[in-house]
């Protein structure tokens, strides 16, 4: 009895040690998304497959990602990164 309490806490524990381990080499929430960012701006501008490297970004934070990036590369944007409606209806009147 007490070698079968020894060997399931010694195998218990191993298994929280190893699965602790795992979990902290993990990438984090943020991790993946600066990757995915950084993935988009890096994408060749006839790519429009989703790349490899938003996988595990939420739907709706990939989708804002991805609105921003295009609307940046519009030059819709002003010096600080935020929407400039005037530039976007200029641009629209320049066509």
């Amino acid at each position: 009895m007490r070698r079968t309490t020894l060997i399931a806490t010694l195998a218990t524990a191993a298994l929280l040690t190893g699965g602790g381990a795992w979990w902290l080499t993990q990438p984090s929430y943020d991790d993946k998304v600066n990757a995915c960012g950084a993935a988009l701006k890096d994408r060749p501008e006839n790519v429009k497959e989703k790349p490899g490297a938003c996988d595990g970004v939420k739907e709706d934070a990939y989708d804002a990602m991805l609105m921003s990036h295009v609307i940046d590369e519009l030059g819709w944007t002003d010096d600080d990164g935020n929407f400039d409606e005037n530039k976007m209806i200029e641009d629209s009147l320049d066509q």
